[in-house]
């Protein structure tokens, strides 16, 4: 059974944490600007899988399943999910370490300014994508 209600308040939140990616900016917290990309990124899309009635996994990247079910995705979507997937995978590729780091990594020293700025322009990008469509 589809939640419509559910998919809506995916998107409705991550386009909220949108203004928390603002705040740490901000502050110059690259790597959490990162983290937090990645988590409004993941939040947007799985509205979208819902919204189209997909079984929505306990997984952080859903590039895969965006592909596979490509034909189930509205069509003004449907044009955006190489670069919607591309996103998701490049931004879980960094969920960890830009949150816990390594024994040979800080995240604060290993993200830079740049990082974030791609980070956030690409949250914006996919909430800005998925949204008219969900909330519509």
């Amino acid at each position: 059974m589809q939640n419509t209600e559910l998919a809506k308040d995916y998107v409705i939140r991550s386009e909220k944490r949108l203004s928390a990616l603002k705040a740490l900016y901000k502050e110059e917290a690259w790597a959490d600007v990162v983290r937090e990309s990645q988590e409004v990124v993941e939040l947007a899309l799985k509205g979208l899988l819902r919204f189209c009635n997909i079984e929505v996994p306990r997984i952080h990247d859903v590039s895969e399943i965006l592909k596979k079910e490509e034909s189930r995705i509205p069509t003004t979507v449907r044009t955006q999910i190489s670069k919607l997937a591309k996103i998701s995978k490049s931004l879980r590729r960094d969920r960890e370490l830009a949150f816990y780091g390594s024994e040979d990594l800080t995240p604060k020293d290993f993200y830079s300014k740049e990082d974030a700025t791609l980070a956030m322009d690409q949250a914006h990008f996919v909430v800005a994508t998925v949204k008219p469509e969900v909330l519509k």
